[in-house]
């Protein structure tokens, strides 16, 4: 796909199509960390688990951050087992 480089107030954009969006998982105002390589490619990455730590604190004082399933190994008895060490 060709795109241009576009003015925007004083800086310059390049216009995303929302299907190349929509399959990256974008949207208005997600975080992206943009970089480049040394032969000049311009790159464009998301940042990952936006929120999450903020979500998991709301989890938490909300008390809805009960684990959904027991400990698997919780009645596992590993007395015979051998370890082999290197």
């Amino acid at each position: 796909m060709k795109t241009s480089i576009i003015q925007i107030g004083n800086s310059r954009g390049v216009i995303i199509p929302s299907r190349i969006l929509r399959k990256c998982k974008l949207s208005l105002k997600s975080a992206v960390e943009i970089g480049y390589d040394d032969d000049g490619a311009i790159t464009i990455k998301p940042v990952p688990r936006q929120g999450w730590a903020e979500a998991a604190q709301q989890m938490s004082q909300s008390k809805d951050d009960t684990l959904l399933m027991g400990d698997l190994f919780n009645d596992e008895n590993v007395d015979g087992w051998r370890w082999d060490e290197k």
